[in-house]
């Protein structure tokens, strides 16, 4: 995927979380926050784009999974892979 096509992806999650926010004042998305990157932030590289992408797809499975989405638990766990495997990359890169 290219970078612009991330950011895309990043901001559609991005309005979904806002979503989820507005609906339930318990979520607080806190692994995701603590990356410190939004996609209006196209400064950033495009692995970083790409982690919070698998992070923030991780913590939106794992609020929608509480609703009852029954499939939403193995998304959870594949976007948790997913992360690992790019910050492990983006160490690499470093």
């Amino acid at each position: 995927m290219h970078k612009e096509e991330l950011i895309t992806l990043h901001q559609m999650l991005y309005e979904i979380k806002d979503y989820f926010e507005s609906t339930n004042s318990d979520l607080k998305f806190s692994q995701y926050y603590s990356l410190k990157i939004n996609p209006s932030q196209f400064h950033k590289s495009k692995t970083e784009h790409k982690y919070a992408i698998f992070v923030l797809g991780n913590e939106l499975a794992n609020a929608m999974k509480d609703v009852e989405f029954s499939a939403c638990g193995r998304i959870s766990a594949r976007m948790k892979e997913l992360a690992a495997k790019t910050l492990k990359e983006m160490e690499y890169i470093q």
